[in-house]
């Protein structure tokens, strides 16, 4: 199939641009895409490039970003790599990981990135439309870009915004944050900036984050409208179900959502935290709050504490020995705490770490081997190549359980020595998932490469469990609603509230 000389007969491509970073596009396009599987049409996600730390991995062990995934939970389809063909990973200093379609291929710094990875990287996304077409030939693709869509200083370079929009002649719809103010000025430089060819692909504004009485901008839609020629599809409100952030740094705005919490569980923010999404499940349980811990403290009121995945891990290791969170963390151990670490965190647990091949971190510092925190008797080295792959497993502890997730991660752990095997046991049937061990007195330390592990209903609700009993509180006999659908749920009211303020019909052919 000769995709540019058949774009004319596929279904419009809907693209949503945003004037800036953080101005909805992604909610925007997650929304689309169940309100059009709504109406039964066959939609896909596609980003052609994006950078984010918080990834999935498909079913054939390729890693794309989260944000694409949960647009294809809200298609109804399974997720692949094709919809977002570039995921960059930064790893500080100005350098990422360059993965493309699912596979890392190497690294770059910024300075570098367009001379060396600008050709190869519009190939790979012509290369995925073109098999997204020829699988899918009804399919209408809801393309998110990326930033903003007018950054002059890169527009030659672009990968993933108006260059598409162009090479598919998408119908494209412009979104803003009123929330951040100056939504006027937004929308008319985003504009003014673009070329006549590139002005006449923008079908459509959105407003998103609008708080109070939506009748009051009637006049400030028409003065709008009355400018660009281009008509105000949509006045979205503020919303307040809760999404994982595209960004890490959102994540310190992230608030809990419930007012009497019964447990409180602390989440260490590390420097170059990654895969975020794995709390999600979190979140949406009532009796929970979540709080951020970004320095050293005296961790006590938590009833655990989670350390999570890291894209650097001896880097963010050596964050905690120097912020003092390593002490605090040992501390709150002997002190009957619980302790859970998620992949990178789960090797923190451990007494050393080893980089030889420089792939976590330790190329700014002048050890490739340092010591972990210390509480699981387990070593980690770290391998030329990484482990992406699903995951069907059957947890022992805290019960037994079937197990879904996915790996991410460079390195291979082990026990430190034969011993080891008297001191902890593991969590699942899969012997080098996750170890754990029980404290003297009270208290666990667990850690697992399974991201994803408390999408688990049944294992995140024995987990929860043997911290409300760690406090005295009732054991919760009750089944909670599935993670699973919760997220349809928080998928289907995200679309039902963009369609009583968006019309979307002029984009349909």
């Amino acid at each position: 199939m000769d995709l540019e000389a058949k774009i004319h007969e596929i279904r419009k491509p809907i693209m949503v641009l945003g004037t800036s970073s953080g101005a909805g596009k992604s909610l925007t396009v997650t929304a689309i895409c169940r309100i059009l599987k709504n109406l039964g049409e066959e939609p896909i996600p596609f980003k052609g490039q994006n950078m984010s730390n918080n990834a999935w991995v498909d079913w054939g062990g390729g890693e794309m970003a989260y944000s694409q995934a949960l647009q294809a939970f809200a298609c109804g389809i399974i997720p692949s790599a094709e919809m977002n063909p570039i995921l960059l990973k930064p790893q500080g200093n100005s350098v990422s990981e360059v993965i493309h379609l699912g596979k890392s291929i190497g690294t770059t710094t910024a300075q570098n990135y367009y001379k060396d990875w600008f050709i190869p990287g519009w190939e790979v996304i012509k290369k995925s439309l073109k098999s997204i077409y020829e699988r899918n030939p009804n399919c209408r693709l809801i393309i998110e870009g990326a930033g903003s869509p007018v950054e002059m200083n890169l527009i030659h370079r672009d990968l993933t915004n108006l260059r598409v929009a162009k090479y598919l002649n998408a119908n494209c719809i412009l979104v803003t944050d009123i929330e951040r103010g100056g939504v006027f000025a937004q929308i008319i430089g985003t504009l003014e900036l673009m070329k006549p060819e590139e002005k006449k692909l923008v079908k459509g504004i959105i407003i998103n984050r609008f708080r109070g009485d939506l009748s009051l901008f009637e006049e400030g839609k028409n003065w709008i409208e009355n400018k660009t020629q281009i008509p105000v599809i949509g006045i979205i409100p503020w919303l307040n179900d809760s999404f994982p952030p595209e960004d890490s740094l959102d994540l310190l705005e992230k608030k809990s959502r419930f007012t009497n919490p019964e447990i409180k569980v602390g989440i260490i923010k590390l420097p170059s935290i990654s895969n975020f999404s794995d709390f999600d499940p979190l979140e949406n349980e009532e009796s929970i709050l979540i709080a951020w811990i970004k320095e050293s403290q005296n961790l006590s009121e938590y009833d655990f504490v989670i350390i999570p995945g890291s894209k650097q891990t001896i880097k963010d290791q050596i964050f905690l020995e120097k912020s003092g969170l390593s002490r605090d963390i040992r501390e709150y151990s002997n002190n009957k705490g619980n302790i859970l670490g998620i992949c990178g965190g789960l090797q923190m647990l451990g007494t050393t770490l080893e980089d030889p091949y420089f792939k976590e971190g330790s190329k700014n510092y002048s050890k490739q081997k340092i010591n972990g925190i210390g509480l699981l008797p387990l070593k980690t080295t770290f391998s030329e190549k990484k482990l992406t792959r699903q995951i069907n497993s059957e947890s022992v502890w805290p019960c037994q359980s079937e197990i879904n997730g996915f790996e991410i991660h460079n390195g291979q752990t082990e026990l430190e020595d034969i011993k080891s095997e008297l001191k902890i046991k593991t969590i699942f049937k899969d012997l080098d998932l996750g170890w754990y061990k029980e404290i003297n007195g009270g208290g666990t330390v667990a850690g697992t490469y399974i991201h994803g592990i408390f999408e688990n209903d049944s294992w995140r609700d024995q987990y929860i469990n043997l911290i409300r009993k760690s406090k005295n509180l009732p054991i919760l006999n009750k089944k909670s609603i599935s993670y699973k659908k919760k997220r349809e749920s928080i998928i289907n009211n995200l679309a039902n509230e963009f369609d009583k303020h968006l019309n979307l019909t002029s984009f349909f052919n």
